[in-house]
């Protein structure tokens, strides 16, 4: 595959090609709908296919490929249209759950949530996206089930799958810092904390929007 570079050394293979084939989605050197030969990739980074494979599998875990049976594995193709279809219900979503949490704050919901962001934390420490992307959305979910309203968690977990691949939830293209990213998460749990219902809606529809910047300002 023209452009992946040197081969790459012994240490953590499937890390090292995640890295580089996650750089040349991000960069554009891999465009949408290209496909992502295992085989061709790791003849070119020097390596067997097995890491290519672990490599590949983590891409179409956080939304950057897709895998099609008995096609192969694509660099994503995300329809800008849907993305923003799929933000506006869950700017909807999640002000009514928030609303819920901060008027029935219990120790047991504030604690899961807590335990998120620390995943997040520490997933950025370690420049771990697929796991801070993973604990980003259990903290959207437990947000949804902290909320006491079952039918709100079954919509949730039926958009959830929806929210990873469009990328409407912890975008593995950001190219900010990821612990100031768990660090609004973590504004967001103390907003919460506050019990000011209608200040945690009004944050955690900001946040679904994607206007993290009304955090700043209480």
């Amino acid at each position: 595959m023209a452009g992946v570079g040197e081969p790459l050394t012994r240490v953590l293979l499937s890390d090292q090609v995640y890295t580089r084939v996650r750089g040349l989605i991000i960069g554009g050197d891999l465009k949408a709908g290209d496909r992502l030969v295992e085989a061709e990739i790791a003849r070119d980074l020097g390596v067997s296919q097995a890491p290519v494979r672990e490599a590949v599998k983590r891409l179409v875990h956080e939304g950057l490929a897709d895998h099609i049976p008995r096609r192969g594995s694509f660099v994503a193709d995300v329809s800008s249209q849907d993305a923003d279809a799929a933000r506006a219900v869950r700017v909807i979503i999640e002000e009514f759950a928030a609303r819920a949490v901060a008027e029935r704050c219990t120790a047991a919901a504030m604690e899961g949530l807590s335990s998120q962001v620390r995943a997040m934390r520490e997933a950025a420490a370690a420049g771990d996206i697929g796991r801070f992307r993973d604990a980003d959305i259990g903290f959207h979910r437990s947000l949804c089930e902290a909320s006491g309203n079952p039918f709100l968690t079954r919509i949730w977990s039926l958009m959830e799958p929806s929210l990873r691949a469009l990328r409407v939830v912890s975008d593995p293209l950001f190219t900010g810092d990821w612990t100031q990213m768990a660090d609004h998460h973590g504004v967001l749990l103390e907003i919460l904390e506050s019990a000011d219902a209608d200040r945690a809606a009004a944050a955690f529809a900001a946040h679904a929007r994607g206007d993290d910047g009304i955090l700043d300002h209480g």
